[in-house]
């Protein structure tokens, strides 16, 4: 075994070369904030130094930045510092192929080669087998976790996780890997943490739903690589109680929110107590009372942003709200100066997050009409779209001037 420049023979440690390992994930799509370009001033050294920490056990977490978000929902956020969002690449990068061997294949969220697409391709799969291409009944039970992250149980939650790892992980740094999910999962970030933005943005989001109010031993921050990947694993369990006990074929959840289709109305009647039964009994969850959904496939269910129907998928309400408020947020900043690289950056990473999703559904003609009715002529001076309006691209001298299908000014109608 190649030992790292704190290695004892009889005391295990954490190989420097993994925490480099960690750093350069962590900073990938971070690398403009901040924290990160604060850290990146000597990081070498400053990576020395947190090793040290980590295999000597003096590694301790530091506070949080608290902040609202309003896209595409109201959302309490809490953003760790950059040094200890490198400990969570660490432990999740050991951790997380260990736990996709043991996840059933229809969890969705914070997995390679899944995601919200994969997911509502899924259901969509779901509806159009059990019911034989449309031409026999089916039932669709969706169902909502009410304050999920908010009513985590962290003693339950590194109970199983103490224990997974005692049965899974056999590496010589297990105990160290234990003591950071430990710190991970006990720390309270609401203590001493940095609150960015007014106390006023908090007026109206719910009390289940911010970490200041939650139950004492519960909760866990969402913005966390760590609260993603925990969380999938707290709901391990039930994945399982719905696959395997319940024996339920057609069954996928992201996050919170997942589905059940079956071709018998009653069978799923009958399976929701047992289901409301074991959420709150092992895991301290409640359903949603008002997102609770059980209707004939035909009637169409909403899932993860869109609407599926037979044969097809509609974006969801929502999501063209929001899409629309993006484009009028990136119009107005422009009224009055010329966009700074940060703001440039800004605007690619929101268009083109809408437009990465819409793109996979019959939305053609409304992200044409929405961009050409909506968004300010300026913006065609320095981005032009690729793949009809699928992407936003930078424009370049060099792209603009060798390439003359590229749109110079706005697209036309």
């Amino acid at each position: 075994m190649q030992l790292s420049i704190f290695d004892t023979p009889d005391k295990p440690q954490i190989e420097l070369h993994e925490l480099f390992e960690a750093y350069f994930a962590c900073r990938k799509n971070k690398r403009t904030t901040a924290n990160a370009i604060a850290f990146e001033v000597d990081y070498e050294s400053k990576l020395v130094q947190l090793c040290k920490e980590l295999n000597e056990g003096t590694y301790h977490i530091s506070r949080s930045i608290a902040f609202m978000i309003q896209d595409p929902v109201h959302r309490e956020i809490f953003a760790a510092d950059f040094r200890d969002r490198i400990v969570h690449h660490l432990v999740i990068g050991k951790l997380n192929p260990l736990f996709e061997k043991q996840f059933i294949y229809d969890s969705y969220a914070c997995r390679e080669g899944k995601g919200t697409h994969f997911g509502i391709q899924r259901a969509f799969r779901f509806i159009r087998r059990c019911s034989q291409n449309y031409i026999k009944n089916c039932y669709v039970l969706k169902l909502d976790i009410r304050g999920f992250f908010m009513h985590i149980r962290k003693d339950v939650l590194f109970k199983r996780l103490y224990k997974f790892i005692e049965d899974n992980y056999h590496k010589t740094d297990k105990q160290i890997i234990i003591r950071l999910c430990r710190q991970v999962i006990y720390n309270d970030c609401t203590k001493n943490c940095y609150i960015k933005g007014e106390l006023s943005n908090w007026e109206y989001l719910p009390k289940t739903k911010s970490l200041f109010h939650s139950q004492q031993g519960s909760g866990l921050p969402i913005g966390n690589l760590t609260s993603q990947i925990f969380a999938n694993f707290y709901m391990d369990s039930f994945d399982h109680f719905i696959k395997h006990e319940l024996g339920v074929k057609y069954y996928g959840r992201y996050v919170d929110d997942f589905i059940i289709v079956h071709q018998d109305k009653a069978y799923l009647k009958s399976i929701l107590p047992k289901i409301t039964a074991i959420l709150k009994t092992d895991l301290n969850f409640t359903i949603h009372p008002k997102k609770m959904y059980l209707q004939h496939y035909s009637k169409g269910v909403k899932f993860l942003g869109v609407m599926i129907k037979p044969n097809r998928i509609y974006i969801g309400k929502r999501m063209k709200g929001n899409f629309y408020a993006a484009i009028k947020k990136q119009s107005v900043l422009v009224k009055d100066h010329k966009p700074n690289k940060e703001e440039l950056d800004s605007f690619l990473s929101s268009m083109n997050s809408y437009l990465g999703i819409m793109k996979h559904y019959n939305t053609y003609k409304l992200r044409k009409k929405m961009l050409w009715k909506h968004l300010s002529p300026y913006w065609w001076n320095v981005v032009y779209l690729s793949g009809g309006y699928a992407k936003f691209v930078r424009k370049t001298r060099r792209n603009t001037a060798s390439n003359n299908v590229y749109h110079d000014h706005r697209p036309s109608r």
